[in-house]
């Protein structure tokens, strides 16, 4: 039992502070400026391509300067991959089941990637998110205006976590990341965790499109958010963080967009989409803020910025909007806390541990964002 309370426990843990502010700034700068260029062209609608261009910014937030601009250089990849082939399909109107086998077999793809080159955050996450959310609202511009604004707004990111630089202009002789290569037991062990990803995702999607739901890229995006986690205690916690957070979040939603006198929808009549935009910009840096610290209490805001982002690309029920992401996130959530309770990574400690029942090692700390 007392394990189990450590477990419980670590649920609510806050970690320590570390720049976080810094970090926060820097993306909310790099999700701003292309944003209120946006705003005030009056196109809104197309916002949702510089923040996914702009999150970037979210890597590489305590290396030196050169090591930073490499890694999220390689985060760009992830991010405009999966968006561009996210406009690929809304283009040529593939949704539904060709959304769940691409975003499935891009997961793979794309975790061996970040994982070949230690991408923190951990994983492909946020490229399949892009991938989905991009795939889910219509292109209403050229494809090549889509990809160039969200490259414009990776390139920027970049700029502004490298622009520390120019004030103290060191370069660190000999500063490298750390990517170790573990031969073939490595590949066996990288390749096996692809395949983790591939089958919580497109499980995920397929539980989605049965069910009828619009938006089946968020159960595949919630599905990869456990897969993340460096052994299985911390795997579940992240799901039942992306379960909650995700559930206040929505909560808070609902008081931005929801029709009524009480909500900021019936306090700002016909500036909405203004509205909107500026809570993007703030609510992202918010996510940023809590990321390192607490997952949870990070989903609360980024819930915010993907249904923001959704209503001014393509406006729905709002209702309908908050129910199908609570549900496609449960389900998602559930099913890729199930993998990694399945199909546990090698060394990582087993569910008779999580619960007590064997020997415990001490709680890792989080991964460094």
């Amino acid at each position: 039992m007392e394990r189990v309370l450590l477990q419980v426990r670590a649920l609510h843990r806050l970690e320590p502070a570390n720049n976080d502010h810094l970090a926060a700034l820097r993306v909310a700068l790099s999700v701003a400026v292309p944003s209120l260029l946006l705003l005030a062209a009056d196109r809104t609608d197309l916002i949702i391509y510089a923040v996914f261009g702009a999150l970037t910014g979210m890597y590489g937030r305590s290396e030196p300067h050169q090591l930073r601009l490499r890694h999220q250089s390689q985060a760009a990849v992830v991010l405009l991959g999966g968006l561009a082939v996210g406009v690929f399909l809304s283009v040529n109107h593939l949704h539904s089941w060709w959304l769940v086998g691409v975003e499935a077999v891009l997961a793979g793809v794309g975790s061996v990637f970040a994982d070949r080159v230690r991408l923190k955050p951990n994983g492909p996450f946020f490229g399949i998110l892009a991938l989905g959310a991009c795939a889910s609202v219509p292109t209403v511009v050229p494809w090549q205006v889509a990809i160039a604004i969200a490259a414009g707004a990776a390139a920027f990111s970049v700029l502004v976590g490298f622009a520390g630089w120019i004030r103290s202009r060191s370069w660190q002789k000999g500063s490298v990341r750390v990517v170790p290569h573990d031969g073939a037991a490595g590949c066996r062990a990288l390749l096996m965790h692809a395949a983790r990803y591939t089958l919580a995702v497109g499980t995920a999607g397929s539980i989605g499109v049965l069910s009828g739901s619009g938006h089946p890229h968020w159960a595949m995006a919630a599905a990869a958010v456990p897969l993340a986690g460096a052994d299985l205690p911390s795997s579940v916690r992240r799901g039942i963080h992306r379960m909650v957070g995700t559930f206040l979040g929505l909560a808070v939603t609902a008081v931005v967009i929801l029709p009524g006198a009480w909500s900021l929808a019936g306090l700002f009549p016909g500036q909405q989409a203004m509205t909107m935009a500026l809570l993007v910009v703030l609510f992202q840096f918010t996510t940023e803020l809590f990321m390192a610290r607490h997952y949870g209490l990070a989903m609360v805001s980024f819930t915010l910025v993907i249904l923001l982002m959704t209503q001014l690309a393509a406006p729905i029920d709002p209702g309908v909007l908050i129910l199908e992401r609570g549900v496609e996130t449960l389900v998602g959530a559930l099913v890729g806390i199930a993998v990694v309770v399945l199909l546990r990574r090698s060394g990582s400690r087993s569910s008779r541990q999580l619960l007590g029942r064997a020997p415990l090692l001490r709680l890792p700390r989080r991964p460094r964002h």
